[in-house]
This record gives C-alpha cells, structure tokens and sequence, in this order.
C-alpha cells in the first residue's frame, strides 16, 4: 500500500488548496467566484440575477465512490426490536461512525438589510472516516478524519491527504453546558432537571480541538429515520467565512442530525449576527451537510495516521477538558504568538508518525504550554 503524502507536503497542501473543506477548523483561502450563467438556479431566489453567485469552496474534484449499496449493520442495529429509548439512542449516534462521501452546501435565505441579496452560496465535499475513539455507555465520542484524494486536470490522482477534522461529543442527561458567548469567550451553564430528563448534549469541536460549540436536545425515532435536534446555540465565525466576512461576529444556530439507511444529514438553521451595539441579525442561513455511507474506499491511510497521533490527540482532548471544567468562562484565541494553533498542533503530531516519537511527557508539556499560550479564565 502506497503511504499517504508527507506530513509536511500535507500541511502545507491543506493550507494553501481551495479545497476549502476544513469548515470546523483550519483556514483556507476562497475560491474565485465566477460569472454564473443568466440562466442559473439559486435556490429560493428566483427573481434575482444569478451572476456573482455561483459557489465558492472547494475548486476541486475527487475521485469515483461507490455508495454502500445495503443498508449499514448499524441502521439495522438502531432498528431492532424491545430497545429501551436511552439504547435507541445510543445506537443512533454510534450509526454516525463509518465511511462517507460528504458535500457540505450553505446558502442564504433571508437578508435582513439593503441591498436584501444574498452573498455566494458554498459548497464543498471530502471522504471522511468517523471514528468511535470512546464509548463510555452515557458518553459517545467521535472523531472525523478526512482522507482526499484529488484528480487534477489531466486526469492525475494526487494524494491521498489525511487530515483530523472536527469531533463530536455526545453526553446523556448532562449537568452542564460550555456555550459561546460571542468575542472569544465560552461560559459553563448548568442545565435544569426538565433540560436535562432524557437529553443528550453535542459539544463540537473544531480540527485542533478547540471549543466550537454544544447545545441539548432529545432523539426521536421512527421507522425511516432518527432525529436529534439541539437547542439554539452561539458559535464563532465558521472558518468558510472567517477569510471573507468581517460584517458579523456570531452564528447563532440550530442543529439537526437525522440518521438513514444510508448514512446521516447535517441540517443547520443559522443566524449570521452582529453582536453590536446595537445587536441585530443580518442575515438567515440553511446548511445542509450530507454523510452518504461508501463501501471499497481504502481508508488505511487514515487509520495509518489516527494509530500514530492518536494519543497525542488524547492528551489535547484530556487539557481542554480540565481547562473547560475548571473555571466559569474561558477565553480562547486562534493564535500562540501569530502562529494559528492548529498549525502547530498539526505540525507537532506529524512528528509522531516518524521514526522517534516525542513521549508522553513532551507531548503535555508542549500542550500545555500551548493552551497556557491561548486561554485565559475568568472566576466568579
């Protein structure tokens, strides 16, 4: 088997492509948009012209997939009879794992201010393993880990590139919550009884596993499909629009994951914000991110890399935990010193797939110092 790319020509591919499906974490510059023809469609916009707003994101194209052609043995596990609700759960959120051709689309339904139009639209795509890297019963981790292959314009495959994306916590009845407050600033709230009878919270954390954002709501389950939806919740600028909007500062959203035979949608109602003064919303957005369940991809590339920097990234996981629990508010930067962290979290765990590691202890002492660098607490 041919090992996956360099860990320096990977990096340095990831960010200076337009590939642009690092939507959790890492920065990617826009693609160009071009002149879309008089006759193209926009959704929801039929009275507008088109022109200016074909998709921006990912420039590129990957190659052939063949989609899983049966339902997956966890859809059949989420639909077996006599399971208890909490169970039916759990077998709903561990459905999320596996292999997947993933689109990611994002448009603008609603302007709330002149000129009332909406900005270019985005559009990406990946394959993507998602990992169970813990299961503790009423805790569910999972880990996404793109791997591309790229097919340039000649017909040549580059790659593969294999690249941490962003991770899923899922927590049943949880006490607490760490949410966005808008300017760099994430606050712990403690969840009353009825919010948390029968919850589960998601707390989403970008490719470095910095906080992204967590809210709380309940499963339900039918016969076709299983659906969580969480409650509203603030979150950063999403890295698709850090480089390209500086006219708002908050996404306050609304998400929704429904799990089907062949794989699970992403759904996200969002509200694009400026926190003010005066505070007012500028603009509505729907995203749909769609997890379409594959069969043959060779994915051992991945799991190449996740066996090497696995426990490195445990032990950034572990600091941001203690970090999250140990004070009221945080405030969290993207930056040590002018260098983005996930830059040099990147870096460091590239190191252990050559052929002398860092030990365990070099690797907490150079977290640590790293979060020391970006986080700040505040006490009561």
């Amino acid at each position: 088997m041919r090992r996956h790319d360099s860990a320096a020509t990977t990096i340095a591919w990831l960010v200076t492509a337009s590939v642009a499906f690092l939507g959790c974490g890492a920065r990617n510059p826009p693609a160009p948009t071009s002149k879309a023809a008089p006759s193209a469609y926009v959704f929801a916009w039929p009275f507008i012209d088109p022109s200016g707003l074909a998709p921006r994101g990912g420039t590129t194209r990957g190659g052939s997939v063949t989609l899983a052609p049966e339902p997956s043995p966890a859809w059949q596990a989420l639909q077996a009879p006599g399971l208890s609700p909490y169970e039916r759960d759990r077998a709903a959120i561990l459905a999320m794992a596996g292999d997947y051709r993933t689109s990611f689309d994002f448009l603008e339904t609603v302007v709330f201010e002149p000129p009332h139009r909406p900005a270019a639209p985005y559009r990406s795509w990946g394959t993507e393993r998602v990992y169970v890297v813990e299961d503790r019963g009423d805790f569910i981790s999972l880990q996404h880990v793109l791997e591309m292959v790229v097919v340039d314009d000649e017909g040549r495959q580059q790659g593969p590139f294999v690249q941490k994306h962003w991770r899923q916590d899922w927590q049943y009845q949880p006490s607490q919550l760490v949410e966005y407050r808008g300017r760099d600033w994430w606050e712990r709230r403690a969840l009353s009884p009825e919010e948390r009878r029968g919850a589960w919270s998601q707390a989403v954390h970008q490719v470095d596993d910095t906080p992204r954002y967590a809210s709380v709501g309940r499963w339900e389950h039918g016969p076709t499909y299983s659906s969580w939806t969480g409650n509203r919740t603030g979150r950063p600028l999403p890295r698709r629009e850090h480089t390209v909007r500086d006219d708002y500062d908050l996404l306050s959203a609304v998400n929704r994951h429904t799990i089907l035979p062949n794989g699970w949608v992403h759904e996200q109602d969002n509200l694009k914000v400026v926190t003010g003064p005066p505070a007012r919303p500028k603009a509505r957005e729907v995203g749909v991110d769609r997890y379409e369940l594959i069969a043959g991809f060779d994915f051992a590339p991945a799991d190449a890399y996740w066996r090497a920097t696995g426990p490195f990234w445990r032990i950034v996981r572990d600091a941001w935990t203690a970090r999250l629990g140990a004070a009221p508010a945080l405030h969290v930067s993207t930056t040590c010193k002018g260098t983005p962290v996930f830059a040099m979290f990147f870096e460091y765990a590239a190191r252990l797939e050559g052929d002398a590691p860092p030990s365990d202890a070099e690797m907490r002492a150079f977290v640590d110092e790293t979060l020391d660098c970006v986080v700040t607490t505040r006490q009561r």
